[in-house]
């Protein structure tokens, strides 16, 4: 597929006042901000460019707690909602980090009996499955590594999701696991979720006013809903399995993607480099 023959429009052609009400953005971490797991420095000057003019980001990831702590504390983020939407990670502007949950303490020590059985399942009738390597920091749900650092045929992807799903799991794939956990909670209600918890303010009544950033299959979700959708360039590597795709792609790849959208919410606001 060519850039041409896309669904997405290029951001580039994205009109300026198309943003002007913009008042934040959301985004995925893994393959958005990042490359190897590791923030790319342009996409963490654009986190920094944004807090300085105003623009509250709240990353949205499928990574666990405990691998997303020191990034909650770290970068200029107005919270960080982990495991696809089941916990929430709050800086308090002093260098902690509040962590509260979509489900309560019974819920998640039921669940996590059920998760245990499900993975051990998953790894015995899928040859080649193993644990993500951030497991250990995993409250509320399950991760197979199929492209981090373990590879997983399309075919085995596809068991893994049978598995979890036969379970009455909600199952995802993300561009480097393919995620599961119980519970109705995901990407949208932890979006639902932080727009309440920080501004006391419903995502339905303003979701024209925050712009959405992804890459992979497990985003489609934000792609749907958000009038300002945008795909970061290697979202392309997924185009046969996307049914929904995002309003607008950039040009470039990972973090450097995600600083275009930064400079357009930027511009629209007056406070960027308008390509102009």
């Amino acid at each position: 597929m060519t850039p041409a023959d896309l669904p997405a429009r290029p951001l580039a052609q994205c009109p300026r006042q198309a943003w002007a009400e913009v008042r934040g953005l959301m985004t995925d971490i893994d393959d958005t901000l990042t490359r190897d797991g590791a923030i790319e420095p342009i996409a963490l000057q654009a986190l920094h460019d944004l807090k300085a003019a105003g623009v509250p980001v709240v990353a949205i990831t499928g990574r666990p707690h405990g691998w997303s702590l020191p990034f909650a504390a770290s970068w200029p983020l107005a919270a960080l909602v982990a495991e696809n939407g089941a916990v929430a990670l709050i800086p308090d502007g002093r260098g902690g980090v509040a962590t509260e949950f979509a489900q309560d303490e019974a819920t998640r020590a039921r669940n996590a009996r059920r998760l245990q059985a499900v993975s051990e399942q998953v790894l015995r009738e899928v040859p080649g499955a193993v644990p993500a390597a951030d497991s250990a920091g995993r409250l509320t749900d399950i991760a197979i590594d199929h492209s981090e650092f373990d590879r997983l045929a399309p075919q085995q992807i596809g068991q893994v999701l049978a598995i979890m799903r036969a379970a009455g799991m909600n199952a995802t794939v993300s561009s480097i696991h393919v995620n599961g956990w119980f519970g109705a909670h995901g990407k949208y209600s932890g979006a639902q979720w932080m727009l309440r918890r920080l501004y006391g303010r419903c995502l339905e009544d303003e979701i024209g006013r925050w712009v959405y950033v992804g890459d992979s299959t497990n985003d489609q979700p934000m792609f749907e809903r958000f009038v300002h959708s945008v795909g970061v360039a290697n979202l392309r590597r997924f185009a046969p399995h996307l049914q929904h795709w995002p309003a607008w792609i950039t040009q470039g790849e990972r973090g450097a993607g995600f600083a275009e959208v930064a400079q357009a919410v930027l511009v629209a606001r007056g406070r960027g480099r308008s390509a102009a």
